[in-house]
C-alpha cells in the first residue's frame, strides 16, 4: 500500500519478500515433511547439545524468578516502549539517506556585466583547483549559463561544473568531504568577483527538489521588488544557522533591460497603435528571418536586424524610426512618443500556482539532517511578519518529509492491525493475540539502540524497516504462545506449562532469530556501492529483532502468565461446581 516515491523505490523489495515468504510457507507444509521422513535424525549428545541443555536450564531458572516479579517486568516493558517511541519521534530525520555516487555539483556566479570570455577565465582557475584535489576522475563544465535536457539558458556570469570522483572503494573521503575540501581551497585561493557553491549531488531521479539544493523556502506575493526584498531578509535571518550553507535565492541575479513607456494618446494622434510600435521595435532589436543562403549542400539562415552598436543605449534607441501603416503617416522617432530607460529586472520569474514566487535555497551542512534544517528555518522565522498579501512555505523536500512521516505512521498502524486480525481469526479469541501484539512495541527499544550506535538518522527506509519488523517480531511470540496453549489445553498447570514450553521452544526461537540477524548483517554493514539506500532498513531489522529475542523469551511468558491467571482459576473451579 506504499505509494509515491517510497513505493517506487521499495515496491520490488516488498513484493520479493512477500513472494519469498509465501513460497517458504508452501515448502514448509509440503516439501519439508516429505523430506523429514527420509532423513535419519541424530540422537548424539555432542558439545552443542550439552551447551543448549545448560542454556535451557539456566533460562528456566531466570524465567522462574521473573514470573515472581511479573508486574515489574511488565511495567519496565511499557515504560521502555513509551520512552523509545518518544525518542524516535524526536530523532534527527530525513526523507532518504544520503548516497555517495561520487558526483559533486559546483555552481559559479560572477558579478553582473562580466563577458563570457572573462567568465571563462575565472572558470579555468576553478578547474585548476579541482584537478589539484584528490580522487578526481572527470570534470564537465558548462560556462555562460546552463543546459538541462532541451532547456537552455544563456547567462554570461553563470557556470556550472560537475565533478565525477573515483568509485567509493578507491577513495578515503566521501563526496561531501571532498566538496568541503574544495570549498576551502577556493576560499584560500581568493578569486575576486566570483561566488562558488559546492555540494555532493544526489542520485538523479530520486531527488525531491532542485539537484543543487538541500532545502528551499518559497515566498509568494504580487510584486517582484517586494519579493526580492523579502528573500534578502530571509537570507539575513538564516545566514547564522549552522545547519545551512550556500544560501541563495532566484532573484539575486538581475539584468538591465530597456523599459519603454509609450504615450498612447500621442501615438494615436500620429496614426500609430501600440501593436505597430511593438512589432517594429522587435524587428529592429531581434531581427526578422529573410530566407537563407545556399552554399554547396548547406543553407545558412539570414536574419536582418539593426547593428547592435546602434541600440546600445537608451539615447540610441530614442533615434529609432517607427512608421505608420499608411503613407500619409510620417516616420516618427521613438523618443518623440515614448520615454526610454534602463531598469534592473530578475533573470527569471518563478511562478507556482499562477503566483509569483521567490525561492530561497540552501545546502544542508554536514552532520545535519533535513529535519534539523527545517527546525532551524522555522525557529529563525518564528517572529517574522510578512506584509499583507505575502506568505511563505517550505519547499518540496520538507513537504515530502512531513508527508512521508504521516504515511509511515499510518502504514505502521495498519500493519499492526492486520497482524492482530490474522491472529484473532486463527485463535478465535482476543486474549492470546493481545499477548503476542503487546510484545511488538517493545522492539522499538532495540531499534533506537541500533540507530544510536550506528548514528543512523530516521529516514524512510527506517520506517519501512519498522513496518516489516511489525510482522517479523511476532513470529517467535506466536511459536511460544502456541506451545504454552497446547500444554494448558493438555491439563498442565499454568506456571509449569509456561516454564516447560519456554524451555522447549528456546532452541527454535534462537535459531530463527539468529539466522535472520546473521543473514541481514552484510546489508547492515553497508558493503558495496549504493548500499546506503537499504542499510538503514537492515540496521532497523537487525537491532529490533535482536532485542525482540529477549522480549520473546522473557516478556511474552510473563504476559501470558499474568493475563491467563484469572481464566485458569475459573477453569479450575468449573469441575467442582458441576459435581
Amino acid at each position: 500500500f506504499i505509494g509515491g516515491l517510497v513505493g517506487l523505490l521499495f515496491r520490488e523489495l516488498i513484493l520479493t519478500i512477500s513472494a519469498a515468504i509465501a513460497a517458504s510457507m508452501i515448502i514448509a507444509l509440503t516439501l519439508v515433511p516429505s523430506l523429514a521422513v527420509r532423513v535419519r535424525l541424530s540422537s548424539g549428545r555432542g558439545l552443542a547439545e550439552r551447551a543448549m541443555a545448560a542454556l535451557a536450564k539456566g533460562y528456566a531458572a531466570v524465567l522462574r524468578k521473573l514470573l515472581a516479579w511479573r508486574w515489574l517486568i511488565i511495567g519496565l516493558a511499557l515504560a521502555g516502549s513509551v520512552w523509545a517511541g518518544w525518542v524516535l519521534s524526536q530523532e534527527k530525520s530525513g526523507f532518504l539517506p544520503d548516497m555517495d555516487n561520487g558526483q559533486v555539483y559546483i555552481h559559479l556566479k560572477a558579478d553582473a556585466g562580466i563577458s563570457l570570455q572573462g567568465m571563462d577565465r575565472k572558470v579555468k582557475v576553478v578547474e585548476e583547483i579541482i584537478h589539484r584535489q584528490p580522487a578526481v576522475q572527470g570534470v564537465f563544465t558548462t560556462s555562460g549559463g546552463w543546459i538541462f535536457g532541451r532547456t537552455q539558458r544563456q547567462i554570461a556570469n553563470m557556470a556550472s561544473i560537475r565533478v565525477q570522483l573515483t568509485p567509493r572503494a578507491q577513495r578515503d573521503i566521501s563526496s561531501a568531504q571532498w566538496a568541503r575540501r574544495f570549498s576551502k581551497a577556493v576560499a584560500d585561493r581568493g578569486i575576486p568577483g566570483l561566488k562558488v557553491y559546492a555540494r555532493a549531488s544526489r542520485i538523479r531521479g530520486i531527488s525531491v527538489g532542485k539537484p543543487d539544493e538541500g532545502i528551499s523556502l518559497k515566498i509568494q506575493g504580487p510584486e517582484l521588488d517586494q519579493l526580492a526584498t523579502l528573500a534578502d531578509a530571509v537570507k539575513t535571518r538564516l545566514k547564522d544557522q549552522p545547519a545551512l550553507r550556500n544560501l541563495q535565492h532566484n532573484m539575486e541575479d538581475v539584468r538591465q533591460e530597456y523599459v519603454i513607456d509609450i504615450d498612447r494618446a500621442r501615438a494615436a494622434d500620429l496614426g500609430l497603435d501600440l501593436k505597430d510600435i511593438s512589432r517594429q521595435i522587435r524587428v529592429a532589436m531581434s531581427g526578422v528571418d529573410a530566407g537563407g543562403l545556399s552554399t554547396g549542400d548547406r543553407v545558412w539562415p539570414i536574419r536582418v536586424m539593426l547593428p547592435q552598436n546602434e541600440l546600445n543605449s537608451p539615447q540610441a534607441l530614442k533615434s529609432l524610426l517607427v512608421f505608420g501603416e499608411t503613407e500619409q503617416n510620417p516616420a516618427i522617432r521613438l523618443g518623440d512618443l515614448a520615454s526610454i530607460r534602463l531598469a534592473p529586472a530578475p533573470l527569471e520569474i518563478l511562478r507556482e500556482n499562477q503566483r509569483r514566487t521567490a525561492e530561497v535555497s540552501a545546502s544542508i551542512s554536514p552532520g545535519y539532517t533535513l529535519s534539523q534544517a527545517t527546525a532551524a528555518i522555522r525557529t529563525a522565522l518564528a517572529d517574522w511578519a510578512l506584509p499583507a498579501g505575502y506568505h511563505y512555505y517550505l519547499g518540496d523536500a520538507a513537504t515530502e518529509l512531513q508527508q512521508g512521516r504521516s504515511k509511515a505512521l499510518m502504514l505502521l498502524g495498519l500493519a499492526l492491525f492486520l497482524v492482530f486480525v490474522v491472529l484473532a481469526v486463527q485463535y478465535e479469541s482476543l486474549l492470546n493475540p493481545l499477548v503476542i501484539m503487546l510484545s511488538a512495541p517493545v522492539s522499538l527499544v532495540g531499534v533506537l539502540i541500533g540507530l544510536k550506535m550506528t548514528g543512523t538518522p530516521v529516514t524512510m527506509p527506517v520506517w519501512l524497516g519498522m513496518i516489516m519488523l511489525a510482522g517479523i517480531v511476532v513470529n517467535n511470540a506466536i511459536v511460544l504462545v502456541e506451545t504454552i496453549q497446547q500444554r494448558v489445553d493438555a491439563g498442565a498447570e499454568l506456571p509449569g506449562a509456561v516454564l516447560e514450553a519456554a524451555q522447549l521452544r528456546l532452541r527454535p526461537i534462537l535459531m530463527t532469530t539468529l539466522t535472520t540477524v546473521v543473514g541481514m548483517l552484510p546489508l547492515a554493514a553497508g558493503l558495496g556501492e549504493g548500499a546506503e539506500m537499504l542499510q538503514p532498513l537492515a540496521i532497523t531489522i537487525v537491532s529490533g529483532l535482536s532485542f525482540a529475542l529477549l522480549v520473546s523469551l522473557l516478556l511474552v511468558p510473563v504476559l501470558y502468565d499474568q493475563m491467563h491467571r484469572r481464566h485458569a482459576a475459573e477453569h479450575k473451579k468449573a469441575p467442582s461446581e458441576s459435581i
